[in-house]
């Protein structure tokens, strides 16, 4: 079942950053703040964001206390807001694919540190905390890479911005929700150890497959 739960997460995984047409044609040709619609669409990125999901989903997977969590998925909301906002505003971009290969990485190291690779492979295990942060920033500027290719707006720009970080917190806050509840249910289960093990091996495939099409997308717009 839960492994069933991770391939339904990301069965579109390769849109998970993309802004749909009919978004990117009103963010085109708006000027001026529109707080609501842009904290739906924020919103609307987040529940839809399948890398941003997997990766959370892998984040508070060991996590049974409440404090923990709000922890970690704050370190998360502050990294991916201070790349969003800041990229955006900055005009700061990086190649698409390039970063979203890195995402895509972003799943099978969270994934191998559940596991306890590090521990058992090199001896060492890396600040949790830290690279929770870390990569925050990097699925963030996935993100403002993605905004800045339909050029927003200059006019009302920074109360837009902010409306869609919110909205991109309330999101991420509604698929948390989802995520504990499931979590919940499966570690009633006597074969939760069972089920730990090869969901975060399926994350690891996953991520794999995230990388390996991103990377292939960067090599085959580099020979056209």
């Amino acid at each position: 079942m839960l492994l069933a739960i991770l391939v339904l997460i990301v069965s579109a995984a390769a849109h998970a950053h993309n802004v749909t047409p009919g978004d990117a044609g009103y963010i085109q040709e708006i000027w001026g703040a529109h707080i609501i619609p842009f904290m739906y669409l924020g919103a609307k990125h987040m529940v839809t964001g399948y890398d941003h999901i997997l990766f959370l989903f892998g984040v508070i997977f060991f996590l049974y206390k409440f404090r923990d969590v709000a922890i970690y998925v704050s370190l998360f909301a502050i990294g991916h807001s201070i790349t969003m906002l800041v990229g955006v505003w900055y005009g700061w971009g990086v190649n698409a694919y390039i970063v979203d290969a890195i995402i895509g990485f972003s799943v099978v190291y969270k994934a191998l540190d559940n596991l306890g690779v590090f521990t058992k492979w090199f001896g060492y295990q890396p600040d949790t905390k830290a690279a929770t942060f870390i990569f925050g920033l990097i699925h963030g500027t996935g993100l403002a890479t993605k905004i800045l290719e339909y050029q927003i707006s200059e006019d009302g720009l920074l109360p837009n911005l902010l409306a869609f970080n919110v909205g991109v917190e309330i999101g991420q806050i509604l698929a948390l929700c989802v995520i504990l509840i499931v979590m919940g249910y499966l570690r009633r289960s006597d074969n939760f150890s069972k089920y730990a093990v090869g969901a975060n091996v399926v994350m690891i495939l996953l991520g794999l497959a995230l990388m390996a099409q991103h990377i292939f997308g960067y090599l085959h717009s580099h020979t056209h």
